[in-house]
């Protein structure tokens, strides 16, 4: 083989994430991890590594624990290092934050410990998933080295550099590179071959560490505590070592360039070797301003980049080493935000080594790329230019436009620097269409099976599946550093019929490009359903333009909504990137790889998809006429309020880039009903009611995971200018005589899972799925005219039965969560119970995702304009949050209620005002009492002459009895936020909390938790889960003040109704652990079924129903009542139909047999001991005495 062949052999496509997971597998004995986005991957690839049987360099496999929280990690891995183990872990943002105390720990006592930060942003006015340095910023305080890359391939370079040098320095690193642009970013790297790597190791230096680590045979006392006269000596004591680094990391450097031909330096400088401007910056920022920079030197320009790799410790000595003698401006640029400092840390550290060195150039600060903020050539041009004015600007942003401080540089143009040759795509998907995997299998295709060089990246709107993705794709026969989003795309496809009016698809398609759009128009329904400006842009463009019914043939395989092997198999069709035969014979071999453990069913799906996707697609002959066009479809938003057409419009149009920053809300909040504007019509088929069918029941609108369809009482003369499609019945029922009753469907709003359909009770099903174009017109027209003309009816029936609770508003609506959720229906009833005096505090998770993603809150106000005031604090905190809300109340009301008694004592109030305050101080903590006596006390202020009437009229929010609830996943409540939770139920406060269960971490893709049950198959727990679900509802009700009910919808509507009345009523501490099915579980019947599932959850015994209620054991009656009967199905036909089960069945049939078994046992045994628990007499009480209980 020649050297080339060889290096093509090592080359692989994978993304930063699993680049710095295959070095820490080499170099770890042990790790401990914990979930957090992006840097989950790092402990799914050594979990499911360790699963596989991989060996690290010592010939094990390493031990991978998962903990309860990065707290508990970082713990963890505190002992690994003192036991001796070398040790890694892997998180980013809030999780390294948690880390902060124990890193001071492990750096002060010498341990060579590495942390791998997908770094990203902190969670301040709002929280950001996404990438910038703001979390190793807050950390380069604990006496770590931080060592920065790139890139993907640096990832796995400098990963390696990193644990060689922590070993070599007796000191632990943090190796942080970009959270998202590099750690999800997807490029052909070269690998590191483990064989290659032991010769690196200073394996005496391990033995040295292993010798020091804690042992009773030869102890030693760490962890002391130390008086004024010596601490600050032994502060001092380990300078040396940080001395030795940059030497160390030099030398490890020089040591992987022997292995990889690649060269490194702590600063590494590229550009004009005589240059007079540079910019000195850190991360994938890099990338781009390199590419930059060759472009602005081709034209004749003197401009260069310091790339800073070792940033702590930090050596001036090197820097300076790096610049070249003629510079004359330097500008550092940071990616983070230090409120209130002289600069940002880079720029100050900078800053610092010119002064002490006694002369400088022009030194300038600048900040970029806040939150993943694109940064781009364009970007980076400004920057060098701005170094060209007499005085330059100081202290600036770019990329934004800031006309509040005015601290932003304009960006004049937008340049062109890729490469020539490099084809650049862009693909425009629905979350959980698929379109992201078969992305990342194309991009794997190519890379792996051809000499080309490919990249991708994957952009997300922070929806649940059901979301907005962009993928970009370049591919191209020289390495690709363009680490920016694609402007200029010579292929777009448009998976999405409804973008069209949504987005601007074809934004900066080169000309004669190609355009697929996957729909089921002819091109006359395309006349009317694309816009103007779009036709003039395929015609003026000359675009070859295809159309595919991807849907249709999905439907047809099998597949439901997933249509991304058909569009994969289009875009190999035409893009030409390699030979079409070859390609699907790639593309079936990797069905096989992905899918095999999901069953031949699923496999033979796909591979049908392919073959019969490379025939359904079709070139659209459009008229020339197009390039002049003036009609097409158009999306009108006349009615908006300012909000909405200011800010929330063109973020949902992907314009919220060029929002200014006086369109923000400096505290980041945002007012309620938002969601209600976004209608996305992104169902394939929605529900038809059957008015000749319905009973009434309104079980659809119960379980509707999006309040997407709700019933309609109507008088005689609400209808009298209905439309003709306008069906309604005689209303059933005595409080409703004399109504007419109708199911209203929101079809815009709808996400299509069917759940209201396989929900409907009645004989003959009273709703039927049907493609959403046929229902369209008809329902906008029938909602438009209930909205304008009908009236709320809310009083007529009780707010705590099924039919009752769904004839209130809900005050949850059109959320972003996935279709056929199994969490959102319980919140949406309950604010249809209390929503109007909700206070939530919400734990970080799906729930405060599909909560409050900006722009758009599902939560809304009722015709008072009174709703959910709902907050979101961290992930660990929501218990102690919602605690503090409801201590808060507690005093503020307690003042109202001094005020009322000073009231009631004087003379100028008159008798009916006494009564008034009188009833609210014998009612105030009773919901409805507090409301109505409230009301007459305002009522009544008038003519009252005191003081006190102007303070009354000014508490007037504070009368009704507040109802605090606390929402979390059982991530939250079983592993991070437990401590807290545990806490407060002790603390005997009345508040409660709603535990939604899916059994994993949801929202960071189905980690593990304590939650999951014996034998489930989730990230970090690859080989089935060795240890039982922790019983939370029995640990709280040893307490014996807690109520606590563990419900599931789809089993028992009215047990759901009556916990949570019996939870608000109680005055103290209530949880209620509620079965949520969930995406991530791989429910083989589809979402549609969840309510299903949680019924099969019930009757074969897996979930138990139960309400344990204190207020009973106070009338001497057994507080515990076991709300279902002894179980009837078989538990593993249930396991069966689960992914997270079967899929163990394939990987392992015995394990997977023997746990099934196991849980099966427990399961039954659990049933066995609450019906025991529930037939027990009150004690004291004889059995004979009890009477026959319910």
């Amino acid at each position: 083989m020649g050297a080339k062949e060889e290096q093509m052999a090592h080359m692989k496509t994978m993304d930063g994430n699993n680049a710095t997971a295959h070095i820490a597998y080499a170099l770890s004995e042990t790790a401990a991890i914990y979930p957090i986005t992006p840097s989950s991957v790092m402990g799914e690839v050594m979990d499911q590594m360790a699963a596989k049987g991989a060996k690290n360099l010592l010939g094990q496999i390493v031990n991978v624990r998962e903990m309860q929280s990065e707290a508990g990690a970082a713990g963890a891995v505190h002992g690994m290092l003192s036991a001796g183990a070398l040790t890694s872990t892997y998180t980013a943002s809030q999780g390294l934050l948690l880390m902060i105390p124990n890193m001071y720990k492990i750096a002060g006592e010498l341990l060579p410990g590495v942390f791998h930060v997908s770094a990203r942003a902190l969670a301040s006015h709002a929280l950001s998933i996404f990438g910038d340095h703001q979390d190793v910023m807050a950390a380069r305080q604990t006496g770590f080295c931080f060592l920065a890359s790139s890139s993907v391939q640096e990832c796995m370079d400098l990963a390696l550099v990193a644990h060689l040098s922590a070993i070599d320095a007796s000191l632990p690193f943090c190796h942080f590179f970009d959270g998202f642009r590099t750690s999800h970013e997807v490029q052909k790297i070269e690998t590191i071959d483990y064989e290659d790597i032991r010769p690196l190791v200073n394996w005496e230096k391990v033995a040295e560490f292993r010798a020091t680590a804690m042992n009773p045979e030869h102890p030693h006392i760490r962890g002391t505590a130390q008086n004024p006269d010596i601490y600050f000596q032994n502060r001092e004591a380990s300078n040396l070592y940080y001395d030795a680094v940059p030497g160390i990391v030099l030398e490890n450097m020089k040591k992987v360039e022997s292995i990889t031909g690649r060269k490194y330096r702590l600063f590494d400088y590229v550009g004009h070797p005589e240059a007079d401007r540079v910019i000195v910056s850190m991360g994938s920022s890099c990338e781009v301003i390199e590419e930059t920079v060759k472009y602005l030197n081709a034209q004749g320009q003197r401009v260069g980049l310091v790339k800073v790799h070792l940033f702590r410790p930090f050596s001036t000595e090197h820097l300076l080493r790096a610049l070249p003698s003629s510079v004359t401006c330097i500008t550092v640029l940071d990616r983070t935000k230090e409120s209130g400092a002289l600069g940002d840390p880079l720029y100050q550290d900078v800053c610092t080594a010119f002064l002490e060195k006694g002369e400088a150039p022009t030194l300038v600060g600048g900040r970029y790329g806040l939150g993943s903020k694109d940064f781009t050539p364009g970007m980076a041009k400004a920057v060098y230019d701005n170094m060209m004015a007499l005085q330059p600007k100081n202290h600036f942003t770019v990329g934004i436009n800031d006309d509040v401080t005015y601290t932003s540089l304009d960006v004049e143009e937008e340049i062109d620097t890729v490469p020539a040759g490099i084809v650049q795509c862009k693909f425009f998907g629905l979350g959980a269409d698929g379109t992201v995997g078969a992305n990342k299998q194309a991009i794997k295709i190519i890379g792996d099976n051809t000499d080309l060089y490919a990249q991708a990246y994957f952009a997300y709107d922070s929806k649940k599946s059901g979301g907005f993705t962009v993928s970009h794709l370049r591919f191209g026969k020289e390495q690709i550093t363009s680490s920016y989003l694609i402007t200029k795309a010579d292929y777009i496809a448009c998976h999405k019929a409804a973008y069209v009016t949504q987005y601007d698809i074809l934004e900066g398609i080169k000309e004669g490009g190609t355009f697929v759009l996957n729909s089921n128009w002819s091109l006359a329904d395309m006349e009317k359903h694309l816009p103007a400006s779009m036709k003039r842009v395929i015609a003026r463009k000359k675009l070859k333009f295809y159309n595919v019914d991807a849907v249709k043939v999905a439907q047809e395989v099998g597949l439901g909504g997933r249509i991304n092997m058909i569009m994969q198999t289009a875009f190999f069709k035409l893009a030409n990137v390699l030979d079409f035969e070859k390609a699907v014979g790639l593309l079936k071999e990797s069905i096989k790889k992905t899918y095999g453990s999901k069953g031949d069913k699923i496999v033979n799906m796909n591979i049908a998809a392919v073959d019969k996707g490379m025939d359904a697609l079709e070139e659209v002959k459009y008229p020339a006429s197009w390039a002049t066009a003036t009609e097409g479809a158009a999306a009108c938003h006349c009615d908006d309020d300012e909000y909405i057409s200011a800010v929330v419009r063109p973020i949902l149009a992907q314009q919220g880039d060029k929002l200014p920053v006086s369109a923000m809300d400096p505290a980041g909040f945002m007012p309620l009903g938002t969601a209600a504007c976004e209608k996305r019509g992104c169902a394939i088929d929605v529900p038809e009611w059957q008015v000749e069918n319905c009973i009434q029941c309104c079980q659809c609108s119960f379980v509707c995971p999006h309040a997407a369809i709700r019933p309609v009482l109507a008088t005689e003369a609400e209808l009298a200018g209905a439309p003709a499609s306008f069906a309604t019945k005689d209303a059933i029922g005595k409080e409703l005589k004399g109504l007419k009753f109708r199911i209203q469907v929101y079809a815009e709003d709808c996400l299509g899972c069917g759940s209201c359909a396989e929900v409907c009770p009645a004989k003959v099903k009273a709703l039927v799925m049907k493609p959403l174009d046929t229902q369209l017109a008809t329902q906008k027209e029938n909602l438009a005219y209930a909205d304008a003309n009908i009236a709320l009816k809310d009083e007529l029936m009780a707010r705590d039965t099924v039919k009752g609770s769904q004839l209130q508003q809900p005050l949850h609506e059109f959320s972003g969560a996935c279709a056929g959720c199994g969490e959102t229906p319980y919140v949406k009833v309950l604010t249809q119970m209390f929503g109007e005096r909700m206070i939530v505090a919400n734990a970080t998770g799906c729930s405060s995702i599909w909560g409050a993603s900006s722009p758009t809150t599902p939560y809304c106000t009722n015709k008072d304009g009174f709703g959910p005031a709902w907050g979101n604090s961290l992930f660990e905190d929501a218990a102690e949050y919602g605690c503090g809300m409801g201590i808060a109340y507690e005093q503020r009301r307690g003042l109202l209620a001094m005020k009322i008694q000073e009231a009631l004592k004087d003379e100028a109030a008159s008798p009916e005002l006494k009564e008034a305050l009188q009833g609210w101080l014998d009612n105030k903590d009773d919901a409805e009492g507090s409301r109505k006596y409230g009301e007459m006390i305002m009522a009544n202020l008038e003519g009252f002459d005191s003081p006190l009437a102007h303070e009354l009229w000014h508490m007037d929010d504070l009368f009704t009895k507040k109802s605090v609830w606390i929402f979390g996943g059982d991530g939250w409540g079983y592993d991070i936020g437990y401590g807290g939770l545990d806490h407060v139920l002790a603390s005997g406060d009345d508040i409660n909390v709603l535990l939604m269960d899916t059994e994993v971490y949801s929202n960071t893709g189905g980690q593990s938790s304590k939650a999951t049950p014996l034998g489930a198959v989730a990230q970090f727990a690859a080989a089935g889960k060795r240890t039982g679900k922790k019983d939370l509802g029995r640990m709280a009700m040893t307490y014996g003040y807690v109520y606590v009910a563990s419900v599931s919808m789809g089993a028992d509507k009215q047990q759901v109704l009556k916990a949570f009345r019996e939870a608000e009523a109680y005055k103290g501490p209530s949880l209620i652990i509620a079965y949520a099915p969930c995406i991530n579980q791989g429910l083989r019947k589809g979402m549609g079924k969840s309510q299903e599932e949680a019924k099969m959850a019930v009757l074969s015994g897996y979930w138990p129903l139960y309400r344990y209620n204190p207020e009973l054991a106070k009338e001497k009656k057994n507080p515990f009542q076991l709300d279902c009967k002894a179980p009837s199905v078989d538990i593993q036909e249930f396991l069966g139909g689960e992914t997270r089960f079967a899929s163990l069945e394939k990987m392992a049939p015995e394990v997977s047999k023997k746990l099934r078994a196991e849980l099966a046992e427990a399961y039954t045994e659990r049933y066995a001991m609450l019906k025991q628990l529930a037939d027990l007499p009150y004690p004291g009480t004889s059995a004979e005495s009890r009477g026959l209980r319910l």
